[in-house]
This record gives C-alpha cells, sequence and structure tokens, in this order.
C-alpha cells in the first residue's frame, strides 16, 4: 500500500506520485549501464547529487536533513559491499571505503544522515523492467535565517513537516477468531490501512537501474 497504492491509477503509492522526479542511472566514464557493473565512486556521486536535487528543490540546503533510499537487495550490495576503485588521482573513499561509505561521510559534512532500506518487491518496478531505487527526505523543516522577517505569517503548506504519509487507525493488525464445525478455529487479521502519499513530491526521486 505504502509503494504501489491500492488504485496506482489514482496517484496512490510512493511508485506512482504526481510530481515525483524520475531518473534513469546514466553510463557511467566506462560505458556501464548497470548497478554491478558500475563504476562504485561514480555510483556514490551520483546518489550524492540526487540528494542536491531533493535539497535543493525543498529548499533546505544548509539544513541538516535525513534521507532514506530504498532499493532491492541485489542493488544495495554493490552500495555497502564494494569498494571505491583506485584511479589516476585521489578521489574521496578511493581503496578505503564502499559507495555507501562516501554517501555518509558527505552527508555527514552537511550534518544530513543517511539510512538504505531494502524491499525485493522494487525488483522490475523501474522503467523498462528495471530495478526502481526510491530517495526521499521524509521531513521538511522551514527556512530562517538572522535577518528581520517580514513576512512572519507565512509558515509550511500545508502545516505538518512530514513529505510522505501513510495511515493507519490501530497499531498491529487486529485478530478476529470465529469458531468452525469439527472443532475447528478460523482467525481473521484486519489492519485498517491507506495508501502511501507523496504530499511533497519534491521530496522524492524514483531512480531506474538495471541490476
Amino acid at each position: 500500500a505504502l509503494l504501489y497504492g491500492m488504485n496506482p491509477a489514482n496517484g496512490e503509492g510512493l511508485l506512482n506520485a504526481n510530481g515525483a522526479t524520475a531518473v534513469s542511472l546514466p553510463a557511467d566514464s566506462n560505458g556501464n549501464t548497470t548497478i554491478s557493473t558500475y563504476d562504485s565512486g561514480q555510483l556514490a556521486f551520483f546518489i550524492l547529487n540526487q540528494i542536491a536535487n531533493i535539497k535543493s528543490r525543498t529548499n533546505q540546503l544548509g539544513i541538516g536533513k535525513k534521507f532514506v533510499i530504498l532499493m532491492p537487495q541485489r542493488d544495495g550490495i554493490q552500495f555497502e559491499y564494494q569498494v571505491v576503485q583506485l584511479v589516476q588521482f585521489q578521489r574521496v573513499g578511493a581503496g578505503t571505503t564502499s559507495p555507501a561509505g562516501v554517501v555518509k561521510n558527505i552527508l555527514d559534512d552537511n550534518q544530513d544522515e543517511i539510512f538504505w532500506v531494502y524491499d525485493d518487491t522494487l525488483i522490475g518496478q523501474g522503467a523498462g523492467g528495471t530495478d526502481a531505487i526510491i530517495i526521499t527526505m521524509p521531513e521538511v523543516s522551514k527556512p530562517s535565517g538572522m535577518e528581520i522577517n517580514t513576512n512572519k505569517f507565512a509558515q509550511l503548506a500545508p502545516g505538518i513537516d512530514a513529505c510522505n504519509l501513510m495511515y493507519c487507525d490501530m497499531a498491529a493488525p487486529r485478530e478476529i477468531t470465529a469458531p468452525l464445525p469439527g472443532g475447528a478455529v478460523d482467525t481473521l487479521s484486519e489492519w485498517r490501512i491507506s495508501s502511501g502519499w507523496p504530499i511533497r513530491p519534491e521530496a522524492l526521486t524514483i531512480l531506474s537501474a538495471a541490476a
């Protein structure tokens, strides 16, 4: 429900968000276009660029924010367990850390946080049957500075800081048990939830990349 919605045609679910930024993984300098063959350093810098674009679209540059990247496990392996290659010049993380480590280090410099999470249902859900990778900033802040504010009453609209929403009316599924003939018992599990809604699609990027 969160990712795909109950009625995708209505824009429900993060992957069907109206106004979200959709990008495809471009070829690296060696012509590779798949996650498994991509240059590790260039892969990290591409992800950093997408994160920077989200902060720019939402006017959050200069404010430490939290970012979540959701992808299939087979793609995550390349981010977490590959080491950035050595090249003719010094680059961040070369020979010492993974693409995920490079992303974390640069985000730490900007007081940002990064969370890597996985969902294999995203396999084949990108453009042209590629894998879908979701990059999102869950919450936004109202930018403020030390200057005199001549627009004091301008606040966030809507008046909440969430960028993505999903509602449920119970903390855990409700179990309804009923007896059946022959001494058997039927148990129904009920959970009332809404589809996922990206109320600020500027904070959401959907990356399509072949594994």
